[in-house]
């Protein structure tokens, strides 16, 4: 069977860096309660003339340099974001212009911060079925937009910034031995629509509005998810939590990564951890962690490595891989 198989990464992190320190100046918060209930140190801050497309391209370019490809070489661009720069068109067309040649499909995906894991479907149907060779998904938000920057309870918990990855297409023998995407699964559950949310849009407000959470019901709502969309990839391919090399989790919340690991019995030492440099990400946070586990020489060819998002909607997923 055909699997899609990681051909190159790339990161990119706006240039300015905004502490905890520096919010405490302007929100009624500080280093010690931000970093005590999330783990968070810093995040980065798209400055004013970058928008998401932009972030996008870098990590692209990024990710393309890495893959010795060029982008004309590239079949599908699919960008998962909430932050578009636009109602329309779409995020990818700009980087399809940017980078790919004129012709192909370019989309984006909205699933908020299971963004990445849905497009990891997406991405490895079109190249399971034969309808590309090569695809590249990124995840790129510009979260400090739809911030408001007076609730502590919201703003000190994100922000910006792009990872992509580039699949190829490769003959494999069906075996959870395999190189590439072994399984994805992803859920929603709309009931849960006023725990994470952003209040306004086009078609309710006219307006873009502002993220709202009930952290507390999110908490608990992604531990029991993230857990079980976890053992929903391993038992679809014969394998348990000790086969898994590398755990690649959504960068939410330090205590969300911790209280999901106590409860797959993962060790800790396997967790790839990036939220304490960037915050949360949303779409663009598992493939910054992703590339930081790669970059640093941890992530290494074979390694069986998982991931597993949940976002507002109630959207969840989890894929597994083999590099």
């Amino acid at each position: 069977m055909l699997r899609s198989v990681i051909k190159g990464v790339g990161a990119y992190l706006p240039e300015r860096v905004l502490t905890n320190k520096e919010l405490a100046k302007n929100v009624d918060t500080s280093d010690e309660w931000i970093v005590a209930r999330s783990g968070i140190h810093q995040r980065h801050i798209a400055a004013d003339d970058q928008s998401t497309s932009d972030l996008a391209i870098e990590a692209a370019r990024r990710a393309l340099k890495n893959a010795g490809l060029d982008g004309t070489e590239v079949d599908l661009f699919v960008v998962a974001t909430a932050t578009p720069d636009e109602t329309f068109p779409a995020t990818a067309a700009r980087v399809q212009s940017a980078l790919g040649k004129p012709g192909i499909p370019a989309f984006d995906l909205q699933a908020v911060c299971s963004g990445f894991v849905y497009g990891l479907a997406v991405i490895d149907n079109f190249i399971k079925t034969g309808q590309v060779k090569c695809a590249m998904l990124i995840g790129a938000e510009t979260f400090s937009r739809i911030l408001d920057w007076d609730d502590r309870t919201t703003c000190v918990l994100f922000g910006d910034g792009a990872g992509a990855v580039i699949f190829n297409a490769l003959q494999g023998e069906g075996s959870p031995k395999d190189q590439g995407i072994l399984s994805t699964h992803i859920h929603s559950d709309g009931r849960y629509h006023d725990m994470l949310y952003v209040d306004g849009g086009p078609a309710s407000t006219q307006t873009t509005g502002y993220v709202r959470m009930k952290g507390k019901e999110v908490f608990r709502h992604a531990v029991v998810n993230l857990a079980s969309t976890a053992h929903e990839a391993l038992n679809a391919n014969g394998l348990t939590i000790d086969d898994v090399d590398w755990l690649v989790p959504h960068q939410a919340n330090k205590r969300i990564l911790d209280s999901t690991a106590t409860k797959l019995g993962i060790d800790p030492k396997k967790v790839i951890v990036t939220v304490d440099k960037h915050a949360n990400t949303s779409a663009a946070s598992i493939p910054l962690a992703f590339e930081s586990g790669i970059a640093d020489g941890r992530i290494k060819t074979g390694d069986l490595v998982l991931m597993e998002a949940m976002g507002g909607g109630f959207t969840w997923g989890s894929a597994l891989l083999r590099i």
